[in-house]
Formats: C-alpha cells, sequence, structure tokens
C-alpha cells in the first residue's frame, strides 16, 4: 500500500544563501535587532548584507523585492529558531 508520506518531491535548497544568511544574522545583526525587534521578520540579500524588517515574512519580502528586485533572501524571524511553523493535523485512515 502507497502512503502520501512515500511521495516526496525534490526540491533544490539554496543551501549556501540559508548558510550565509544566517550567518550575517548570528555575527551582525542578532545583537543589534533582538531586543528591539524580536518577533519581526527580516529579509537578508547575503552578497551585500542589506535587510530588510516586517511585521510578517510577506512585509520584509516586499520591501526587500521593492529596493532589490531580482535578488535572493534569506527570511529569518528575530528571537527565534526559524521564521515560520508548519500547524496541521492528521486523519489515519484505516
Amino acid at each position: 500500500m502507497s502512503s502520501l508520506l512515500e511521495k516526496t518531491i525534490d526540491v533544490p535548497v539554496e543551501d549556501d544563501l540559508v548558510r550565509r544568511g544566517q550567518r550575517i544574522y548570528d555575527q551582525e545583526l542578532r545583537q543589534i535587532l533582538e531586543p528591539t525587534q524580536r518577533g519581526r521578520f527580516l529579509a537578508i540579500e547575503p552578497e551585500t548584507g542589506r535587510y530588510f524588517l516586517g511585521d510578517n515574512g510577506t512585509a520584509a519580502l516586499i520591501e526587500a523585492r521593492k529596493a532589490m528586485p531580482g535578488q535572493l533572501f534569506y527570511l529569518a524571524r528575530i528571537g527565534y529558531e526559524a521564521a515560520d511553523t508548519l500547524h496541521g493535523y492528521g486523519n489515519r485512515n484505516r
């Protein structure tokens, strides 16, 4: 019997972008932003280190794209391990 969990889609991840964005956040921005911006979202352009803030991920990315169209951004939530959480529920069919 085939399960939905067995079917996966192979999505390429920009590992270098993630590593560079996380490094910039950890080494340069965390101490500056966490005291006053905790819970807000941050879009970092890893080549330049420019960053953009928003009350949600979409707002941060919109500001980033306006200023730097065509660039890729690392999205983080200030003061949290992940930018977002996955919520849901499951049904088990037998």
